[in-house]
C-alpha cells in the first residue's frame, strides 16, 4: 500500500476499497483497512473524496467517500480555512442532488456531512429554509429534501460536534424561527396524494418527529392544523400498514408526546394526543386478534409514553382530566399481552408511579391500589412457565432476565399495597384453586411471593406458617422447577423464620433432603446462606454439620456461586462460637481449601478441570466473612493469625506457579486482602516482609494492577512500616515503564486507579515520607497528566490522591513538614488547575466534573488568592480559535469571578458545568 505522505490519488484509494470489499486473504484485506482509516486522519482526504464523489465508480467506493466527507467535517473541520466552507457546502448539495438515487446510505452520508458542516457554519444562517428553498418545489427532490430536514434537527444535539452553548443556543433559535415552515412542508406534503406512498410518509413522520424531538416546534400549532391525524390515521390502520410505516408513525407520535412534558406550555397538543391514544384502545385488542406483536410493542410503546407524560397529572390529580386513571388502564391491557416483551414496555412507568407515590398518604395510596393489585396478578400469569418444561432455568436465558426484572418491579410496587397483604392475598389465590392448580401455575405465584418474602411483617403467623407447611410437605414426586422455587421461598423468608426459630428445624431437615439432589443442591445451599446470617444464634449448634457440609460441598454439585454464599453464612455462623471453637472451625476449613489448592499446584496435568481460583475465592469468602467491625477486632486477630500464617506457604506457591495469569492474580490478591484485613498487626512484620517482597518482586515481571491495590491494602494495615517504602521503590521501575509505552495511561486504567490508591493511602499514613520522597515528583506529574483520563475511577482515584495532598493535616507537622506540602503545593497548583481545566473541557465526561470540582476546591480553601491567579492564568490561555467553540470573554472573568467567590463545592461544580457546555 502506497505511502500517504507521497501516494494518495483517487486511483491508489480505488484500489484499497475494492481490497477492503472483495480482496479474500484476511490480512490483505486488514492492512487494506489499516490504510484508509490513516487516510481518512490525512489532509488529503477532503480533495480525494470530493473527486471519489464526482467519479460516482460505485457503491462501495461513493459510500466510503461520502463517509470520509462527513467524518471529516464531524473530526478535523478546522484543517479548512474559512474562505473554503461556502465552496464546500455548494459541492456537497450538489453531489446529494447527483447521488440521491445511488444508494440510501450514500444519501444519508451525505445529508449528515452536509447537516455537520451547517451547525459549523455560522454564516450559514437558517439552513432548513434554505432546503425547503432550494428543494421544497420539485417532487424530484422530496425525499432527499426530507433526509436534509430529518437529521439536521438530530445532529444539534449530536456532542461530538463541540458546537458549544453559545453557538447551540443560536442554533435553536434559528429552527425555532424556521419550524412554521417546516410545519407548512410537512403538512403540504401529507395532504398530497401524490405523497401517500408508504415510502414518503414514513419519511414524513420521521422528519416531524425529529423536530418534535428538538423542542422546538410550535406545539398548540401543531393540534390546531390537525398535522398528528396522519401518524395517528396509521396506527389505526393494523391490517393495511406494514410494520416498517407503522413504527415511523408510533415513533412520531411518541416524540410528540415526549415533546409536550411541559403540559401547561403544550394544553392544545397534550389534549389532541391524550384523544388520540385513548382512540388505539380496539386497535390494539384487533392487533392483538390478528396475532401481531410488533403492532402490539408499537401501541404499548405510544400507551406508556402517554402515561410517563401524564404521571404528574395521574397522581396530582387522579381522575380528573388528563389525570384520567384510564391511562393506566391501557398499560393494564398491554400487561394482560399474552407475550411477556410486550408487558415489559410499560415497567419504567410503574416504577415511576411507585415513586410518585411512595411518600404519599395512605388515601391517595387506595386510589392506586386496585391498578397495582391487576399489575401484580399480570406479572405471575407472565412469569408462568411453559407446562413441559423439565429444567430449572438457566441465567442465561432471556426469560431468567425477565423474572428478575418483575421482582425488582414486584419490590418497587408493593408498598402501595401493602407487603404483608400482598402475600397473603397471593397465598389465598393460590389456596383457592386449590388442587386444581398446575405446577407453573403454582410456581410462578411462589416466584413472585419470594420477591417480597424478605419485608413481610414477623406478626402474620397464619399465611407464612401455612405455605411454609405446604412446602415442607411437598411430595417426592413434585415437579422439579416447582421444588426448586420453593427452595428459593425458604431462604427469602429467612427474616421471618429467625422470628419463629421453633420451625427451624424441620426446615433444616427439608434442606438437608434437598442438598442431596444434584438439581436443588445450589438453591438449598443458598437458602441455607440466608437462614446462617439471620439465625446466627440457633444455627450453632448445627456448626460442626456446617463445617462438614462445606468440605463436601463440590460432591453435591453446589455452584461455585452457591458454595461462596454457604462460607459466608456459615463463618457467621462461626462467629457466634467461642473464640477458640470459631478458631479451629475456621483452621478446618481453611487448611481444606489449602490442601486442594496443593494439589492443583503439585499436578502437572491441566486436564483434570481443577481451577486454584475456586480454592482462593473460598478462603477468601472465609476471611472476608470474619473481617466484622472495629469493636471485635482483637476477637477476629486471635481466630485468623495463626491460620494466615500456617496457610501463607501454600499460598506464596500458588503465586509462584500463577503469576503469569492475571484472574488467578486477582483472586489471589483478594484472598490475602481480607486475611491481612482479618489478622492486622498481630502476624507481624515479618510477614509483612515476606508479602510486600513477593508482591514487588512478582511485579518486576507481571504488571498485574492488583498487585498496586494489594500494597495499598499492606499500608493501610501496617501504616508507616518503612517495609512499606522498599515496596513502592519496587513497583516503580517496572510500572512507569509499562504508563510510558505508547498510550500506556489511557490502556491501563486499572493500574492508573491502583496506582493513586496506593499513593493515597501513603499521603494517609506517611505523608511526610511519601511527600519527601524521590518519586513523588515524577508521580504527582503522572497524575496531573492522567487528570484527563476518560475511566471513571482512574480518574476518581487521580483526584482523590491530589486532594489528599491539598488537604494534608498541616496541624500535626512540624514546620519543616508544613514547608514540604506547601512546596509541593506551590509547584505544582497552576498544572493542576490548567490539566484539570483542559481535561474537562476537551476530554472527560460530565459525569466527571464533580471530582474536579472538589479538587479545585480543596485548592480553593487551602488558599483563595493563589488560586485566583492560577486560574486566571489558566483561562488566558484557553484556545480561541473562531471554528471552535469558546465562551466570550464576559464569559469567561464571569466564570473565574464566581468560582473564586464561591462558599461550597457544589457550587464550583456548578460553575464549571455551565463553564464547560460553552466548549462542548
Amino acid at each position: 500500500m502506497a505511502n500517504l505522505g507521497t501516494s494518495c490519488n483517487v486511483e491508489t484509494v480505488l484500489q484499497a476499497v475494492n481490497k477492503l470489499y472483495h480482496e479474500p486473504n484476511t490480512a490483505e484485506k486488514e492492512k487494506a483497512s489499516r490504510w484508509l482509516n490513516e487516510f481518512q486522519g490525512s489532509v488529503f482526504a477532503w480533495e480525494t473524496a470530493d473527486q471519489l464523489l464526482q467519479r460516482k465508480h460505485d457503491v462501495e467506493s461513493t459510500y466510503f467517500a461520502a463517509q470520509t466527507m462527513r467524518s471529516k467535517i464531524l473530526y478535523s473541520f478546522r484543517e479548512l480555512p474559512e474562505n473554503s466552507h461556502d465552496s464546500l457546502k455548494e459541492s456537497l448539495l450538489r453531489h446529494i442532488e447527483q447521488l440521491f438515487t445511488m444508494s440510501p446510505i450514500i444519501l444519508t452520508q451525505l445529508s449528515l456531512a452536509v447537516c455537520d458542516l451547517a451547525l459549523q457554519m455560522p454564516s450559514w444562517r437558517t439552513p432548513a429554509v434554505t432546503f425547503i428553498q432550494s428543494y421544497g418545489n420539485n417532487k424530484e427532490s422530496l425525499l432527499y429534501l426530507l433526509e436534509l430536514l430529518t437529521l439536521l434537527p438530530e445532529e444539534v444535539n449530536n456532542r461530538t460536534l463541540r458546537l458549544g452553548a453559545n453557538r447551540r443556543s443560536e442554533i435553536m433559535e434559528e429552527m425555532e424561527n424556521c419550524a412554521p415552515m417546516v410545519i407548512d412542508l410537512l403538512k403540504a406534503c401529507l395532504g398530497d396524494e401524490a405523497s401517500k406512498n408508504e415510502k414518503t410518509m414514513g419519511k414524513l413522520f420521521k422528519c416531524l418527529g425529529s423536530w418534535f424531538q428538538l423542542g422546538v416546534l410550535p406545539g398548540n400549532h401543531v393540534a390546531r392544523i390537525k398535522l398528528l391525524d396522519a401518524p395517528f390515521n396509521v396506527l389505526r390502520d393494523v391490517v393495511g400498514t406494514s410494520n416498517q410505516l407503522y413504527e415511523a408513525a408510533c415513533e412520531c407520535i411518541c416524540a410528540a408526546l415526549y415533546a409536550t412534558e411541559d403540559v401547561s406550555r403544550h394544553r392544545d397538543l397534550i389534549i389532541s394526543l391524550f384523544r388520540g391514544t385513548h382512540d388505539l384502545r380496539e386497535t390494539f385488542h384487533t392487533a392483538v386478534a390478528h396475532e401481531d406483536t410488533d403492532k402490539c410493542m408499537n401501541l404499548c410503546r405510544v400507551f406508556s409514553e402517554l402515561a410517563e407524560t401524564l404521571l404528574e397529572a395521574i397522581v396530582s390529580q387522579p381522575n380528573d382530566g388528563l389525570g384520567d386513571l384510564k391511562t393506566l388502564d391501557l398499560l393494564l391491557i398491554c400487561n394482560g399481552h399474552f407475550q411477556y416483551e410486550v408487558a415489559e414496555i410499560t415497567f419504567n412507568v410503574w416504577y415511576r408511579l411507585a415513586d410518585m407515590l411512595h411518600d404519599a398518604n395512605p388515601s391517595m395510596k387506595q386510589v392506586f391500589s386496585p391498578y397495582i393489585q391487576r399489575l401484580i396478578h399480570s406479572l405471575v400469569s407472565h412469569c408462568q412457565m411453559e407446562p413441559d418444561a423439565e429444567k430449572i432455568l438457566d441465567e442465561s436465558e432471556d426469560f431468567y432476565d425477565f423474572r428478575i426484572r418483575v421482582a425488582d418491579l414486584v419490590r418497587d410496587v408493593v408498598g402501595l399495597i401493602g407487603t404483608t397483604h400482598c402475600f397473603v392475598h397471593l397465598f389465598t389465590m393460590l389456596s383457592c384453586d386449590g388442587s386444581s392448580s398446575s405446577w407453573d401455575v403454582t410456581e410462578a405465584t411462589l416466584f413472585v411471593m419470594g420477591a417480597i418474602a424478605k419485608y413481610i411483617d414477623d406478626k402474620e403467623d397464619v399465611a407464612t406458617c401455612q405455605v411454609l407447611h405446604a412446602i415442607l410437605s411437598l411430595p417426592e414426586d413434585t415437579h422439579i422447577i416447582l421444588k426448586h422455587t420453593s427452595i428459593i421461598l425458604i431462604g427469602e423468608l429467612s427474616e421471618w423464620i429467625s422470628a419463629h426459630p421453633q420451625l427451624l428445624d424441620p426446615i433444616l431437615q427439608f434442606l438437608t433432603n434437598a442438598l442431596q439432589k444434584k438439581e436443588l443442591s445450589s438453591g438449598a445451599a443458598t437458602s441455607l446462606q440466608h437462614l446462617c446470617q439471620t439465625c446466627t444464634k440457633e444455627m450453632t449448634s448445627h456448626h460442626a454439620s456446617l463445617v462438614q457440609l462445606i468440605t463436601v460441598s463440590d460432591d453435591l454439585h453446589i455452584s461455585k456461586q452457591a458454595s461462596l454464599g454457604l462460607l459466608k453464612g456459615v463463618t457467621a455462623v462461626l462467629y457466634r462460637l467461642s473464640p477458640e471453637e470459631c478458631r479451629d472451625c475456621v483452621r478446618k476449613l481453611c487448611v481444606t481449601q489449602m490442601e486442594a489448592l496443593q494439589q492443583i499446584i503439585s499436578s502437572n496435568t491441566s486436564s483434570q478441570g481443577k481451577d486454584p481460583i475456586i480454592s482462593l475465592d473460598r478462603s477468601a469468602a472465609i476471611f472476608r466473612g470474619l473481617n466484622h467491625d472495629s469493636n471485635t477486632a482483637d476477637v477476629t486477630k486471635f481466630i485468623c493469625q495463626d491460620v494466615f500464617k500456617e496457610i501463607w506457604p501454600v499460598l506464596n506457591l500458588a503465586l509462584e506457579k500463577y503469576k503469569s495469569e492475571n484472574k488467578v492474580i486477582e483472586r489471589w490478591c483478594r484472598c490475602i486482602r481480607f486475611a491481612v484485613r482479618c489478622a492486622g498487626k498481630s502476624v507481624g512484620g515479618e510477614l509483612l516482609e515476606i508479602i510486600a517482597e513477593a508482591i514487588a518482586l512478582a511485579y518486576q515481571t507481571h504488571q498485574h494492577s492488583c498487585f498496586l491495590y494489594l500494597g495499598s491494602v499492606l499500608v493501610d494495615v501496617y501504616a508507616n512500616h518503612p517495609t512499606l517504602l522498599k515496596m513502592l521503590n519496587a513497583f516503580l521501575e517496572p510500572l512507569f515503564r509499562l504508563l510510558n509505552e505508547e498510550k500506556g495511561l489511557e490502556n491501563n486504567p486499572d493500574t492508573v486507579d491502583d496506582l493513586f490508591r496506593l499513593c493515597n493511602r501513603f499521603i494517609e499514613h506517611s505523608p511526610l515520607e511519601f511527600l519527601s520522597h524521590a518519586a513523588c515528583a515524577p508521580l504527582l506529574q503522572c497524575a496531573i497528566t492522567c487528570l484527563r483520563h476518560e475511566h471513571r475511577e482512574a480518574n476518581a482515584a487521580v483526584t482523590k490522591f491530589l486532594r489528599s495532598i491539598i488537604n494534608c493535616r498541616r496541624n500535626e507537622h512540624n514546620n519543616e513538614g508544613k514547608q514540604i506540602v506547601e512546596n509541593v503545593i506551590i509547584t505544582f497548583g497552576y498544572s493542576i488547575i490548567n490539566q484539570s481545566l483542559q481535561a474537562c473541557l476537551f476530554h472527560i465526561p460530565s459525569y466527571l466534573y464533580p471530582d474536579i470540582a472538589e479538587l479545585w476546591w480543596s485548592l480553593l480553601e487551602r488558599d483563595r488568592t493563589m488560586f485566583s491567579e492560577w486560574l486566571k492564568e489558566t483561562l488566558k490561555n484557553l484556545p480561541a480559535e473562531a471554528t471552535l467553540a469558546t465562551a466570550t470573554s464576559e464569559q469567561t472573568w464571569a466564570f473565574h469571578s464566581q468560582l473564586v467567590s464561591s462558599t461550597e463545592w457544589k457550587s464550583v461544580s456548578y460553575h464549571l458545568r455551565d463553564f464547560c457546555r460553552l466548549y462542548r
